[in-house]
């Protein structure tokens, strides 16, 4: 079971990210002091789940977010800073901010490794959402312990109705193809 981090501050780390052709530092500090973030994490940038849907709803959501007081929305991958890039540009990613937690450090400081070897992934992050005040977690939505790929709570659906819990949601845009 991942223990749920409310009221504590996010991990101090120097994200290894890669703008314009030059790698840069960014800290934790950069993504969080002074703002009220929305920040999600998930296993892996190109698989089936983050890219069908938790990434784009995200996206998609991101206005009514923004319009609810919310600074800027933040997806995390245990991933380098070339591949979330590239996914970033696949999905056409318009709001949201992808940083890479390349070497698991912001990952495993917050206790939320989940051990994917089995499926050749290795160490990966679990997938939970977070509402992140000045740098302190004031809403925390882990998913269930369970085999797969658990996906009930770390959703922009339930985020969004936890900030703003009368918020008309427009209903998710279908994603399947129709050919």
């Amino acid at each position: 079971m991942y223990k749920n981090k409310e009221g504590t501050a996010v991990p101090q780390v120097v994200f290894k990210i890669r703008e314009q052709g030059k790698w840069q530092d960014c800290t934790t500090d950069s993504v969080f002091k002074d703002k009220k973030v929305v920040f999600f994490a998930l296993p892996g940038a190109f698989t089936p789940t983050c890219s069908s849907t938790h990434l784009p709803r995200y996206d998609e959501l991101a206005p009514l977010f923004k319009k609810n007081g919310v600074d800027s929305i933040v997806c995390l991958s245990v991933n380098d800073a070339f591949v979330m890039n590239a996914w970033a540009k696949d999905l056409e990613v318009k709001n949201i901010t992808l940083l890479p937690d390349g070497n698991c450090e912001f990952t495993e400081k917050l206790g939320m490794i989940s051990d994917k070897t089995a499926v050749g992934f290795g160490k990966r992050s679990w997938r939970y959402s977070m509402l992140v005040e000045n740098g302190v977690v004031t809403k925390m939505f882990s998913e269930a312990v369970k085999d797969g790929d658990p996906f009930e709570v770390s959703d922009a659906d339930t985020m969004l109705k936890h900030i703003a819990p009368n918020e008309t949601i427009p209903e998710k845009k279908d994603t399947a193809c129709n050919l």
